[in-house]
């Protein structure tokens, strides 16, 4: 019999695959891929032509160190300003965006509201 975390992990995992098979990251258009645990948030731009990771932020280096004490919402949308300063930086102006099978809500909204707010465009 299958507990139900390990539901939930195996109807993520499906999710996340099924959005994976339609979207690739370009060198104009880079893949922002999150991943999330209980307690820190990391996300990234890829570019999936030549596999490398343009940018990268995480709570787990670039706010928790930093004495930055807030709640969740408001480390992720921070997270999502940092990426997307960085982003400008390297002439990213639009993102495909790759969620891993995550629900649009919380964290991982509050992060792609933080990109679009640096003019980023999904």
């Amino acid at each position: 019999m299958i507990s139900h975390a390990t539901h939930k992990y195996l109807a993520r995992e499906r999710r996340r695959k099924r959005v994976r098979k339609k979207i690739r990251g370009l060198k104009d258009r880079p893949r922002l891929s999150v991943c999330k645990s209980n307690r820190y948030i990391y996300a990234q731009l890829i570019n999936d032509e030549e596999h490398k990771t343009l940018a990268c932020v995480s709570s787990l280096k670039d706010i928790s160190r930093s004495g930055y004490c807030a709640n969740n919402l408001q480390i992720a949308r921070k997270l999502g300003e940092k990426l997307g300063k960085q982003a400008k930086i390297k002439g990213i102006r639009e993102i495909v965006f790759d969620r891993s099978g995550y629900p649009y809500h919380g964290r991982i909204k509050a992060l792609a509201e933080g990109m679009r707010g640096q003019g980023i465009k999904f």
